[in-house]
């Protein structure tokens, strides 16, 4: 009774941690921040962007703002009608949630236009999603490179669960 109790306990805690571990912190433009005259695909490119990971626009509070567009507000650097959808924290994050194409600009006049201030993404999905891709997934004609921080990202969880076995086979030996 003991083990299998156990074992349910050890397999709840990997499923809530292991999830909040894997996930990645990105902040756009890295020490540029979120600024004009950036080439923001040229910072993204390379780059592996997943459900679950985090976007940080990082800018000084009223000089721009981040709104979440759709393709073609992306091409013409047209920001939704609706202005209640501007961030504008200065310090604005944003959780990946869904597989497909994100798509980024900055609703300041000219910022977008003149300035480039604008970020295309593709964001792939979890690994439970492979197995039944949905029309948003990219295509297995991309070329997807690991970046460094999904390769460091996937050691960290290794070490994790290597910790967290451990940790429970100590439980195991004082109430086995």
């Amino acid at each position: 009774m003991a083990n299998s109790k156990q074992l349910f306990i050890s397999l709840a805690i990997i499923a809530i941690f292991v999830p909040l571990i894997s996930a990645v912190e990105y902040v756009v433009g890295d020490e540029k921040g979120w600024t004009i005259n950036f080439d923001y695909q040229a910072w993204a490119q390379g780059k592996e962007f997943h459900v679950g990971d985090k976007l940080v626009f990082k800018y000084r509070e009223g000089d721009h703002n981040v709104f979440k567009v759709d393709g073609v507000g992306f091409k013409e650097c047209v920001p939704p009608a609706d202005d209640t959808s501007a961030l504008t924290s200065g310090n604005d994050v944003i959780t990946l949630t869904t597989p497909g194409r994100k798509w980024y600009i900055c609703g300041v006049p000219q910022h977008c236009q003149v300035g480039n201030q604008k970020l295309l993404i593709t964001v792939i999905p979890d690994i439970d999603d492979v197995a039944s891709p949905t029309p948003s997934s990219p295509s297995p004609s991309q070329d997807i490179q690991p970046s460094s921080a999904n390769i460091l990202n996937s050691f960290s969880t290794l070490a994790f669960i290597t910790t967290l076995l451990l940790i429970l086979g100590v439980l195991g030996v004082f109430f086995g």
